[in-house]
């Protein structure tokens, strides 16, 4: 059973992605993803840097840009996303981890101060939900589902309630699209995919798997 707490959450969704990731065939790394403009080598590529800039931020470490930087063309993306997540999860399971403030580069935090950071708290769920996000991504890419934990999707879908939803925070450029709509009965992991710009109903049989 996943254990509930903010970084035990997190850790399912990065071993999700792991397990989907480890899926890709030969032929699936060029292919197109949901994240608009990215084939799937950038997009693993993509979420390795995560993992060593959140880990580096975890250590104190986070405002260097060198740990945010993505694999060079032509890495093993795969093996560099699997150490990359090696590193974050072990970085998260430090004691007090939750307490301390990360510098995220990518994500300012609004307010007084160039070197403002965020509470260890706020930014792991900033992680989990780009996996939760990225997870779907993969999977929709090398048609596979994903698997995830109830309680996983639950804290990624608050995480996505609470993400600025107006023009200057969405679009080109932004880490997210705009919402999409979705008529009619939605499941909680819908609701999170639409409400960060993804349409989960324009790719049929992607709903993914839910256990305790």
């Amino acid at each position: 059973m996943t254990e509930r707490t903010p970084t035990g959450l997190d850790r399912a969704a990065v071993e999700e992605c792991l397990r989907l990731v480890d899926l890709a065939g030969a032929d699936d790394w060029d292919r197109d993803t949901p994240c608009a403009g990215w084939t799937l080598r950038r997009l693993v590529a993509h979420l390795a840097a995560q993992h060593r800039g959140f880990a580096a931020a975890a250590h104190g470490e986070g405002g260097d840009p060198a740990h945010w930087r993505e694999p060079p063309s032509g890495a093993d993306v795969a093996a560099a996303h699997r150490e990359a997540a090696r590193e974050v999860i072990g970085a998260f399971a430090l004691p007090g981890v939750l307490e301390r403030e990360f510098t995220l580069p990518e994500i300012p935090r609004p307010g007084p101060g160039p070197d403002r950071g965020w509470p260890g708290h706020v930014a792991v769920g900033f992680h989990l939900v780009d996996h939760v996000v990225h997870a779907w991504d993969v999977a929709v890419t090398v048609g596979a589902r994903v698997e995830l934990p109830g309680p996983v999707v639950a804290a990624a879908l608050d995480v996505a309630l609470r993400v600025p939803a107006g023009p200057g925070s969405r679009g080109p450029g932004a880490a997210f699209a705009p919402p999409v709509a979705l008529d009619g009965q939605v499941t909680a992991f819908e609701r999170m995919l639409a409400a960060l710009g993804r349409d989960p109903r324009a790719r049929p049989g992607t709903e993914p798997q839910m256990f305790l």
